[in-house]
């Protein structure tokens, strides 16, 4: 039995959507890992300067990601903050025989929601609930590189400026969940509130 969400076809239906009029990738692709590792340590500094707020889990680390690698992450992501519902609903579930029905439905819906958005999305930083297992794939910064370069191309964005606002947004989002103290705990607590609700 799959569980409320089956994950593994959830990860094959959003890679088949974000495949779909992928950019082409060219040789300033090979750009985009020194520039978004220059520009991310530059933003930690600049909004340090600004705010006052500096991440209490050391510097950050950036890493460009393609569709298929956000879409992993994300899948990751969703598995751990959804946890506690997704056990709860698996205990109900266990002795129907719509269960595997029910998980590949579920992971159709989550499918095409990442699919959709690995085209869109340019930048994440996630870190929401941190586990032991696989430390290293947590608390980062990416950056969606082939959406990224479309962009720049699309509106003539000149890419140094681009990119560094683009770390700027996203280091910000650092700054205030792992340099605040209290910050991340109270919101955990409301999302922990809100999935508590489910019945």
């Amino acid at each position: 039995m799959a569980g409320p969400v089956d994950w593994e076809f959830a990860q094959r239906v959003a890679a088949r959507i974000a495949t779909r009029n992928q950019p082409v990738r060219s040789y300033h692709y090979a750009t985009l890992e020194p520039d978004f590792e220059r520009f991310t340590a530059e933003a930690e500094d600049l909004v340090e300067a600004e705010t006052g707020l500096r991440s209490e889990s050391g510097n950050a680390r950036a890493r460009v990601a393609d569709r298929p690698m956000w879409i992993g992450a994300n899948i990751e992501s969703f598995q751990r903050l959804l946890r506690p519902v997704t056990d709860k609903l698996e205990e109900r579930s266990s002795n129907s025989r719509l269960g595997g029905v029910m998980g590949r439905v579920g992971g159709m819906e989550v499918g095409v929601l990442l699919g959709w958005m690995s085209s869109r999305v340019l930048g994440q930083y996630d870190l929401l609930i941190i586990e032991d297992e696989n430390p290293e794939d947590q608390d980062i910064v990416y950056y969606v590189g082939p959406n990224v370069m479309a962009l720049e191309r699309k509106h003539g964005f000149p890419p140094e400026e681009f990119r560094l606002w683009l770390a700027l947004h996203e280091v910000t989002h650092r700054a205030q969940f792992t340099g605040v103290p209290w910050l991340r705990e109270h919101f955990l607590g409301l999302v922990g509130q809100t999935l508590d609700a489910v019945n």
